[in-house]
């Protein structure tokens, strides 16, 4: 007599039949107004994520940097477990190594690629660190393992320009995240998220930005410290032989700004005149020096620009 088959079939696993347990929740702060009031609320409503993720693109504002002085302790007090993560160049050809988006653009001769219309510089220096941070993050591995995808919260708010935002990224498709917008859910506005960071105690953090972003408005090229306006300068200086279709970081000329940051530079007096022209006439030579005599040490000795960026700033600091 045969034994039932019940008897002789495999037990499955409760894994195999339900895993009930939830996926990771990642939240990306960008160290901004509407990443800083989605990640206060979430932790009030008792919703506090399992992890927040911030790319360092290693150029951000001065400002910016200060805030994270404000925030790391509030997260440390709520128990937040949080980590910057940044993109690490890996092949170097002939050049100095880089760590940094200026380090890249100066390499290379270019400018960020969004003043050329494009928005590489994000996904290589933001998304693909926080994608590649998160693959050996143990929770998400466990998370995939059970076919689940690690959610990730992004602080788009309600206003029309991040509904346009908002709008494109759902035409990116993921087999690993699932992306999700609180503020939206909420109807936040901007508003909404600087009157939660007030209420918190806490100062609201300045605009998210690199320095040398073509986003940035007038002010805050103008609240800038001498040593971003000089490599601004020097970025510009840099590309120009270069550049056929814009005319600098700012791309083209508007009737509130000039297509070019240094031109701005110098109509405003941020920087002495003598001293732009210092920068734009003989840094890019010093730089393309440095450059050459870097490709004929072996590589383990080879200089970093950034030392040759720190010589520059230091000199420039010296003759002010």
């Amino acid at each position: 007599m045969n034994a039932p088959a019940f008897l002789t079939t495999r037990p499955r696993r409760a894994v195999d039949v339900l895993d009930l347990r939830n996926p990771p929740i990642v939240l990306a702060y960008g160290i901004g107004v509407d990443s800083t009031a989605m990640l206060i609320e979430l932790v009030a409503q008792g919703r506090k994520p399992d992890l927040v993720l911030t790319a360092d693109t290693g150029s951000e504002k001065p400002a910016t940097y200060a805030y994270l002085d404000v925030i790391r302790p509030w997260m440390a007090a709520h128990g937040i477990d949080f980590r910057v993560c940044r993109y690490v160049p890996q092949r170097f050809k002939h050049w100095p190594p880089y760590m940094s988006l200026l380090e890249n653009v100066l390499t290379n001769a270019t400018l960020p690629s969004i003043s050329l219309g494009r928005h590489s510089c994000s996904l290589k220096w933001k998304i693909a660190p926080q994608d590649k941070f998160v693959e050996t993050w143990q929770p998400a591995i466990d998370a995939w393992a059970r076919s689940q995808k690690v959610i990730r919260l992004i602080g788009y708010d309600a206003s029309p320009a991040d509904t346009r935002r908002h709008a494109h990224a759902l035409t990116i498709p993921s087999d690993r995240f699932e992306c999700r917008y609180p503020l939206r859910e909420w109807g936040w506005t901007r508003d909404d998220c600087i009157a939660r960071i007030e209420a918190e105690g806490l100062p609201v953090p300045p605009k998210s930005a690199c320095f040398m972003c073509c986003g940035s408005q007038p002010d805050e090229i103008r609240d800038l410290p001498a040593w971003c306006l000089r490599l601004i300068v020097l970025i510009e200086a840099r590309a120009a032989p270069r550049l056929r279709t814009v005319e600098g970081l700012w791309r083209t000329t508007t009737k509130k700004r000039p297509g070019r940051m240094t031109d701005f530079i110098r109509a405003e007096q941020l920087l002495p005149e003598g001293e732009i022209d210092r920068i734009a006439h003989e840094a890019p030579t010093a730089l393309r020096l440095f450059q050459d005599a870097a490709a004929d040490i072996p590589l383990p000795e080879r200089p970093h620009l950034a030392d040759w960026i720190s010589q520059f700033n230091a000199q420039l600091e010296l003759a002010a």
